[in-house]
């Protein structure tokens, strides 16, 4: 039996999993351990994920959420980030990476359009969930699961 253990962890490619991933999910440099590890959670990151967390288990998204406005997919845009749903889970890392910096950034209108991005991925998010619905039905595009699951880490109503 422990040689069964050993063989696994000799074989266990650091670089091609993450802890933190689900089986249908290929790691990345910005797995949930180094985007939780390397860079400090901005409280305006942990004030949407208990928001989502809490609404996820009282109302378990019973009401459909409305899509994004065009004003708002127009700030996505500006800085060429996808709608959610052709988001793929690598560059959901890089995103939420990326937020984090510029949530903690000198620059007021960095920060500012990181808590709005955030808002806007996590009513994007609210959407999907509520109507069991990814428009893509491609296994490509799963930002919203690393998305959802960052949220859940990071929250302090997580089971």
């Amino acid at each position: 039996m422990p040689e069964d253990l050993i063989e696994k962890k000799s074989n266990f490619d650091l670089t091609s999993r993450s802890a933190f991933s689900r089986d249908d999910e290929v790691f990345t440099s910005k797995s949930y351990a180094a985007l939780l590890a390397k860079n400090i959670i901005p409280y305006s990151h942990r004030k949407f994920a208990d928001n989502y967390v809490i609404i996820k288990k009282v109302f378990k998204f019973q009401a459909v959420m409305p899509r994004i406005t065009n004003a708002e997919k127009a700030l996505l845009a500006k800085y060429d980030f996808n709608t959610l749903e052709y988001t793929t889970v690598k560059q959901m890392y890089e995103e939420l990476s990326l937020l984090q910096k510029w949530a903690v950034s000198a620059d007021e209108t960095l920060k500012k359009d990181s808590d709005e991005i955030l808002e806007i991925r996590t009513k994007e998010l609210k959407f999907i969930v509520a109507t069991s619905y990814a428009s893509i039905s491609n296994e490509i595009y799963k930002g919203y699961l690393a998305l959802e699951n960052y949220f859940i880490e990071i929250s302090k109503y997580n089971d």
